[in-house]
């Protein structure tokens, strides 16, 4: 009995792995996937007339209660400054200027960031990031497809030059980024994050989204954006080093 139904196995087998084999070949590439992602949101020469912008909203932590304004500079090719303003907790600033990161906030005070979170914040803040992709990752692989609110995306992994991999959801229909998903090492261990994005609207020649809705670790967090001006005028100290960081930096190892 065993040895009549032996060829018959092998044969679903292989016809289960030639299935396997068929279904991959028939996904689209990670990279064309990255690509067209810029040619529907706008294409590859009106990302690359953008040199820096301002971007406003609102950040709402909700379970917290707490709500307040972000204002982001950004500026290539590697310049950027957030600023976090919260009701009853004060500010809380994020800036990277060249190869230094940093945050200061009134609960935290002066930080420079080293190590994994550098890395990752490096990567993260690179400047016209969705057209330099082939600059931060070394691979991006289509890993299937998975239905995400309702949409059926493609599910993109990207593994970047330094730093831990990321995963990001594309609609297979618009080929919109509609979810990005990763685990970011902090100085209090690693944090997983997952973010929805949504309500996607022109700024200028580029579609932008304007809501993001993100987990991380337990927290549930909205940022709504209210605006982006490209290439604006920033005041020139705007990505200047704050004292309080620099005499960090200037403290004897």
């Amino acid at each position: 009995m065993n040895r009549s139904l032996a060829p018959h196995s092998l044969k679903i087998s292989l016809a289960l792995a030639f299935a396997g084999v068929l279904a991959a070949a028939d996904l689209p590439k990670g990279e064309t996937l990255l690509d067209k992602y810029v040619e529907v949101t706008g294409g590859k020469a009106a990302y690359a007339k953008i040199h820096s912008d301002i971007t406003t909203g609102t950040m709402e932590f909700k379970a917290m209660g707490l709500k307040g304004k972000i204002t982001t500079y950004a500026a290539e090719p590697d310049k950027k400054y957030s600023e976090v303003t919260l009701e009853g907790m004060g500010k809380m600033q994020e800036g990277r200027n060249g190869d230094v990161v940093w945050s200061l906030s009134s609960m935290q005070g002066p930080q420079v960031k080293e190590g994994d979170e550098k890395a990752e914040s490096l990567l993260l803040g690179k400047f016209n990031s969705d057209l330099n992709w082939r600059d931060l990752y070394k691979t991006a692989e289509t890993a299937g497809v998975e239905t995400v609110e309702g949409k059926e995306c493609y599910k993109v992994v990207l593994t970047p030059k330094i730093g831990s991999p990321s995963t990001r959801w594309f609609d297979k229909e618009s080929n919109l980024l509609v979810k990005m998903s990763m685990t970011s090492k902090t100085s209090m261990g690693e944090i997983q994050s997952d973010t929805l994005v949504s309500d996607y609207r022109k700024e200028g020649d580029v579609l932008v989204p304007h809501k993001l809705f993100s987990k991380v670790a337990t927290m549930e967090i909205v940022m709504t954006i209210e605006s982006v001006q490209h290439n604006p005028e920033i005041p020139k100290d705007r990505f200047e080093i704050p004292d309080e960081i620099k005499a960090l930096l200037n403290k004897p190892k």
